[in-house]
């Protein structure tokens, strides 16, 4: 079999872009063709003109975080004052809730990345006399809120040409549709740094619309003259940015404030209008950032001490495990063991849990059917959020594995390598093509090589907790070093296989390749 070289590596990377009809910023679809979007818009736009009260009802997650900043900022570009409101995951739970419709008296109610499942709630606006604009891109479920317009592309008669968009695309669109609509001054480019934000951090497929919106997205950050974004750039020092400073370095700590404490500190930071205020919101979203790594490690074990091996899936729960960290946990879980995971935490009787999965099984569907023990749910194929009784909680994990029996193939999606790396052709220019198609991600990974029977000459653990291991390798006479992060564990034979991928170490101004282990076979 021949080998990965850099001719093949170009070869391969290109054939993944060839057929995007949206490639170029001009090329991508319009707002005309969300359904109600125009009924939404001339709604807006009568509230702007008769100055009735407005109230963004966003999310705590980094896409509702920056959906309803886009919103917020969109509104104060064009002079219009409007309210907003985060829900608090402690104190409000998910979305709109009737807890949330209670704190509001008047006027129009737009959501943002939320409110597809929010029948009740929709029930107590139409009751106060309050119309409801819902902007969303969760799936949509069988009971559909009383709504004056609902804008999501995944409603079964909207044409939007692409369906896999996160909340803050859809709440972009909607603003670009009212500067149409009432024939407003603003350049909606200049919010490419935040959208592109949100669709990493939200798992977006990286594919056509997704791709093009952040590959300008990551360039806009460099150059943004967001407060938020200039000390960013000023920590990061890198000459550019990749999809993965995002996903690892910026959106954990965006996260944190809604998983930890509340989502408006992460808010605050994005429409920061100084940098003495840009400072304290992100030093503050550090310590939260820091203490999520904390409670996350100490539930992972938990929870994993819990785990059989025989199940299907992951399902597991513990009494006050924090609600904050459970997402990551499962996350975590489910890539250690290869399956769906599900974590829950019970505080008074009710198991409230978040689902996670790598796998040819739409998580969604799953949940689905087990939807008679639960109290709510909702979310999309990867990932989604449940409630119920804790005396439910064996008959629901059993439906959940007797569903899965017939998915036994699919429980989890093992990454597919582009072949047997030539380990001697890894040099800058190598590099340099793998950061050419830049951004990667979700239907777009980044390129992972198999290195076949590679000798152990030595290995370190390095980093300050000891925990990530550092081997020198050998591999046909070529001798390289490979990291594996969050790995201490050194019980494998000399003689094995690796799946790596190829990383830009940037080190005092010198830039190497950096082999980072997937996985050792």
């Amino acid at each position: 079999m021949s080998k990965i070289t850099k001719n093949r590596l170009l070869e391969l990377l290109s054939a993944r872009h060839l057929n995007n009809p949206y490639s170029k910023l001009a090329d991508i679809p319009s707002p005309t063709n969300f359904k109600d979007i125009d009924k939404a818009c001339k709604r807006i736009k009568k509230a702007i003109l008769e100055k009735e009260t407005i109230t963004i009802v966003g999310d705590y997650d980094v896409d509702g975080v920056v959906s309803t900043t886009i919103m917020l900022d969109f509104f104060k570009t064009i002079n219009v004052k409007v309210n907003h409101i985060i829900p608090n995951r402690f104190e409000h739970g998910y979305g709109l809730s009737t807890k949330i419709v209670d704190m509001i008296n008047e006027g129009l109610v737009i959501t943002v990345d939320n409110g597809i499942s929010a029948y009740e709630a929709s029930l107590k606006l139409k009751e106060k006399n309050i119309d409801l604009i819902i902007t969303d891109h969760h799936t949509v479920g069988d009971k559909i809120p009383l709504a004056l317009a609902i804008i999501n592309p995944k409603q079964k008669d909207c044409n939007f040409e692409f369906k896999d968009i996160c909340g803050a695309q859809v709440a972009w669109y909607l603003c670009a549709a009212i500067k149409k609509e009432m024939n407003l001054d603003v350049n909606m480019g200049d919010y490419l740094d935040l959208l592109c934000v949100a669709i990493i951090a939200d798992i977006m497929p990286m594919t056509t619309l997704n791709y093009t919106i952040v590959k300008q997205g990551l360039k806009k950050i460099k150059s943004s003259s967001r407060e938020a974004f200039k000390i960013l750039n000023e920590i990061m020092a890198k000459k550019s940015l990749v999809s993965d400073d995002i996903g690892f370095f910026i959106a954990p700590k965006l996260n944190s404030a809604g998983r930890m404490d509340d989502a408006s500190i992460a808010l605050e930071f994005l429409l920061s209008e100084n940098s003495q205020n840009a400072n304290e919101t992100l030093s503050l979203l550090e310590e939260l950032n820091n203490y999520r790594k904390t409670l996350q490690e100490e539930i992972s074990k938990k929870a994993d001490s819990k785990t059989n091996k025989d199940d299907n899936a992951v399902v597991v729960w513990g009494e006050n495990w924090h609600e904050g960290v459970i997402g990551i946990v499962a996350s975590k879980l489910s890539n250690s063991h290869k399956k769906p995971a599900f974590i829950l935490s019970i505080h008074n009787g009710i198991a409230k849990g978040s689902a996670r999965a790598n796998a040819d099984v739409n998580l969604y569907d799953l949940i689905t059917k087990a939807n008679h023990l639960l109290l709510g749910y909702g979310g999309h194929k990867n990932a989604a959020g449940l409630s119920l009784k804790e005396e439910n909680l064996e008959e629901f994990k059993s439906i959940i594995n007797k569903e899965l029996e017939n998915y036994k193939e699919s429980l989890h999606i093992e990454p597919i390598t582009l072949g047997e790396l030539d380990v001697a052709s890894v040099d800058l220019e190598f590099l340099s093509i793998i950061e050419q198609f830049e951004p990667y991600g979700l239907e777009n990974h980044r390129p992972i090589f198999k290195i076949s029977n590679t000798t152990l000459v030595k290995y370190d653990l390095i980093g300050k907790d000891k925990n990530h291991l550092k081997l020198t390798l050998n591999s046909d006479g070529v001798v390289f070093e490979a990291l594996k992060f969050n790995d201490s564990n050194i019980n494998f034979s000399k003689n094995f296989d690796l799946i790596v991928s190829v990383a830009k170490n940037e080190f005092r101004g010198e830039v190497t390749p950096q082999f980072l282990i997937q996985d050792i076979l």
